[in-house]
């Protein structure tokens, strides 16, 4: 018995190995996934960090009228222009997109100052251009300082300590360590892992199943002396093997990423050594059966390898849907969470990564459980097989 599950195993092991386009597409996406999402990461880093550090270009309307606020800008790393000839004109500009900003002060700015009376400065800028934000956010952040520093200076030249208005202090402590804010970043990876996981698979899984239907081979080969029973396991291994190198791939793909992307500039220290690699593959190694078996059976009931491809792209995100919901709600792991599959995996993942202790009952009971519906949906499976209208 053995010899036949053997046979149908190395079977679909080698159809689809044949079919390189399909499994190049899987791996690829694999492997290039976590790339694109951690070059994007990077690229946001060093986007905010440079302007951080270059100087704001601001067109003022009305200049003359406030010459300390213009060198408190200029204190503040901003350098400032000559701008439009009017609102009218600096409205245009900011929409057109030619300006990310422009600051208009009005002819009786020194007046109101003088007169102790709240000058109005109005700031235009667009919202929704988000390569501006970062430069719209200094210049407000100027403003707010003079108005402050102004108010100080007011209170004091009365005799006022300024303090007086600032009858607390707050400190905001933040404890929270490198390794748990790289967490929140990287928590979504698990998403990643699992999709990668089951992207592997899903190709291997259709030509299996709908393909073989399609090709008028699944009767020649029910038909050999091999028990269906077998050639079920036989094909949920093969694809169990494929998930597998798929999630290696990934998980290999993020450790070197990882190395490249500058998290230490947000004060983030992500725990992915080669330790924390394995751990997470074995960690994963439960969902592979769960997720062979779901797609197989999926599969199962289509009766064309394009009905089928429409099918497990819905399907693909199913497992990883509570994955979704808890990055929203971000809930502490518990223990009746152990027994959802892809989610228990999540939230053990996601204390990895932050280097928290991990709860080794959670562990045990995440495997046990995911192994559990692994081996029910193989069960389905194989008694699915039995049925005789299977072939029509």
């Amino acid at each position: 018995m053995m010899r036949a599950f053997l046979v149908v195993f190395v079977k679909e092991i080698v159809d689809n190995l044949r079919d390189r386009r399909s499994l190049t597409v899987a791996l690829l996406t694999a492997l290039t996934m976590p790339l694109l999402i951690l070059f994007l990461i990077s690229f946001q880093i060093e986007r905010f960090s440079d302007s951080d550090e270059q100087s704001v270009t601001l067109p003022v309307i009305g200049a003359g009228h406030a010459p300390n606020l213009m060198r408190y800008l200029e204190s503040r790393n901003i350098e400032i222009v000559e701008g439009p000839a009017d609102a009218t004109a600096a409205t245009e500009a900011v929409e057109a997109g030619d300006r990310d900003a422009v600051l208009l002060i009005p002819d009786d700015f020194g007046e109101q100052l003088a007169d102790m009376i709240p000058a109005t400065v109005a700031l235009y800028s667009d919202q929704t251009n988000t390569a501006g934000n970062s430069e719209v956010g200094r210049v407000l952040d100027a403003l707010y300082g003079y108005n402050q520093t102004l108010a100080a200076i007011r209170l004091s030249a009365r005799g006022v300590n300024p303090t007086m208005l600032r009858p607390l202090n707050i400190d905001n402590i933040d404890v929270s360590t490198p390794s748990g804010r790289a967490a929140i970043l990287l928590g979504m990876m698990s998403y990643i892992f699992l999709f990668a996981l089951l992207l592997g698979g899903m190709y291997l899984t259709i030509d299996a199943t709908a393909g073989e239907r399609e090709r008028g081979s699944l009767e020649p080969l029910l038909s050999l002396p091999v028990t269906r029973t077998h050639l079920m396991f036989g094909k949920i291994a093969a694809t169990c093997v494929f998930m597998s190198f798929s999630l290696s791939l990934c998980l290999m793909s993020v450790f070197v990423s990882l190395k490249l992307v500058p998290l230490e500039q947000l004060g983030m220290t992500p725990n992915f050594s080669l330790d924390v690699v394995l751990a997470a593959f074995l960690l994963l190694v439960p969902f592979i059966l769960a997720g062979a078996a779901w797609m197989t059976l999926f599969a199962s009931f289509t009766k064309s390898y394009k009905e089928a491809q429409t099918w497990l792209g819905f399907v693909l995100l199913v497992p990883t849907l509570p994955i979704l919901i808890v990055s929203i709600l971000t809930p502490q792991p518990r223990f009746e969470f152990m027994f959802v599959p892809a989610l228990s995996q999540h939230l053990i993942l996601v204390d990895m990564i932050s280097n928290e202790p991990v709860n080794g009952l959670h562990v045990a009971v995440s495997a046990l459980s995911t192994l559990a519906v692994g081996a029910i949906l193989t069960w389905v499976c194989v008694r699915l097989y039995q049925r005789e209208s299977l072939l029509g």
